[in-house]
């Protein structure tokens, strides 16, 4: 069974953007590649039992086993050794990602407290968009109860635009949540 969102972007999205930006091939229209997650637990060094918890919400969230990420260099002033695991991280590709970015956009991102929007100049320059939130409770799958602590994390979405106006375009078509000026 197709995605519904990916069906939309099939249907709608590809023809919209070839009229837009005058793409004389498919191959040509850009589309979303993979979405990263990624949680930082730089208290894993003391207590190694946050970097579970971190592992457990994203396996929760995205619906597939993250991988713990080790500090790629010694900071004394952090008491960080190189090899120490310092975060998780997951990459949703295919139908996993675009039923995680129905559900970003449609059940988590509405329920941020004081919602207005997402900004505009979140773009890499390549055509990423990277979002930061706040707190995982956000999240539908998520049981406040059980919430150990509070944690932020990161949301990429990689797509195959080549500039940032392009990537805008595809979001706005596929109901992504921008700010309005």
């Amino acid at each position: 069974m197709t995605p519904r969102i990916k069906e939309d972007y099939e249907k709608t999205v590809v023809k919209a953007l070839v009229d837009k930006f005058g793409y004389t091939n498919r191959m040509m229209v850009p589309g979303i590649e993979k979405i990263s997650i990624n949680i930082g637990v730089g208290e894993a060094s003391r207590s190694p039992n946050l970097l579970d918890d971190a592992v457990k919400t994203l396996r929760q969230i995205t619906g597939q086993q993250p991988s713990i990420r080790k500090a790629r260099k010694s900071i004394a002033n952090f008491k960080l050794r190189e090899g120490m695991p310092v975060g998780a991280m997951c990459t949703l590709r295919g139908a996993r990602m675009w039923e995680f970015y129905d559900r970003l956009i449609n059940a988590t991102i509405p329920r941020i407290r004081d919602f207005r929007g997402l900004p505009v100049n979140c773009f890499d320059g390549r055509g990423n968009y990277t979002l930061g939130i706040r707190e995982q409770i956000v999240f539908p799958e998520i049981d406040i109860d059980k919430v150990a602590q509070i944690r932020g994390m990161n949301v990429t979405i990689v797509t195959s635009a080549r500039t940032d106006e392009e990537a805008m375009e595809l979001l706005k078509l596929l109901n992504f949540p921008f700010r309005r000026n």
